[in-house]
């Protein structure tokens, strides 16, 4: 009898110290990578990811380029000891092997456990690190960490209205846009008559932004867009072929365009540049089209841009 009460005792500590996992993997808002959430766990209110009521123990969740999840591939096979003292590891997930990695570090001054996880999603790679504080590792164990891994999960897309809505604007006219993608949640965003496989560049696309910056003087506004137009990503042997100030929306603004090839083809484009300013940063608006699509694409770039409103 001593036997079974030890024995049923023992039964009822471990969820007690071994978190259980939630019902159904949680995405969280415009991701394409899910985890099931060890219990305890609910969604950040500074990150994107999930995180404990105290705030200590953190899961970021995001997305990074295909290539990333090959190369962390290619080193695993080339090199399965690890380095530095760190082994990778693999495990089956829902959407394909993954590769993990498990370490103790610093935080400031306190000892933390950090667990960082890689897997494939077909035209991204998929990304979950975990951080917990020393005084957590009793509850949240690695093997608890590593079951919440193996529940990690890829959706092919991100419901449109889910994207638009993490964004610091309002997108009122999508002016036929067939593809939306995140490019950084909260961040940027693109609209595409291509697709993310095929590459954008190839059919007429948008990137709309903030720009955590603005000229200090009406004065300084040029020059600011010219410099911006020349950071402009996928442009090569770019020529500005006009730039001047206009109103966007009641508000002082910028339009510079460019002349330019871009993708793997070279494909000659027009691009257009509109900078919204006011406070402390920029809206940065990016059409860009195949030079003999122009002329059907910039009504359609002009109408992202006026319907474009602050929340």
């Amino acid at each position: 009898m001593m036997l079974i009460r030890l024995m049923f005792a023992v039964a009822l500590l471990i969820p007690a110290i071994s978190p259980a996992l939630a019902a159904d993997p949680v995405f969280p808002p415009g991701i394409r990578v899910g985890i099931t959430p060890l219990v305890g766990l609910s969604r950040a209110k500074t990150f994107v990811g999930f995180e404990t009521e105290d705030q200590a123990v953190k899961v970021l969740v995001a997305e990074l380029p295909a290539d990333a999840y090959n190369e962390v591939m290619n080193a695993f096979k080339a090199n399965p000891a690890g380095a530095g003292g760190v082994k990778p590891e693999s495990i089956e997930t829902a959407a394909g092997l993954a590769y993990y990695t498990i370490e103790t570090g610093k935080d400031g001054t306190t000892t933390v456990r950090r667990y960082s996880m890689i897997l494939p999603g077909g035209t991204f790679s998929g990304y979950i690190a975990v951080q917990v504080p020393e005084n957590a590792t009793r509850i949240y164990t690695d093997d608890a960490i590593r079951q919440m891994f193996a529940s990690a999960v890829i959706r092919k897309q991100v419901p449109v209205e889910e994207q638009l809505a993490q964004m610091p604007f309002k997108t009122g006219e999508l002016s036929g846009f067939k593809n939306v993608r995140t490019l950084a949640v909260g961040g940027a965003i693109v609209l595409a008559d291509g697709d993310e496989q095929k590459g954008f560049e190839g059919a007429p696309f948008m990137i709309i932004g903030i720009v955590a910056a603005t000229p200090n003087q009406p004065e300084d506004r040029g020059r600011f867009a010219q410099q911006a137009a020349t950071t402009i990503p996928g442009v090569r042997e770019a020529r500005i072929t006009m730039s001047e100030p206009l109103r966007i929306d009641g508000m002082p603004g910028y339009e510079t365009r460019i002349d330019a090839v871009s993708g793997k083809d070279n494909t000659p484009v027009t691009v257009v540049q509109w900078l919204r300013f006011g406070g402390q940063s920029s809206l940065r608006i990016i059409g860009s089209a195949p030079r003999e699509e122009w002329s059907k694409a910039f009504p359609r770039f002009r109408a992202v841009r006026d319907g474009i409103q602050p929340r």
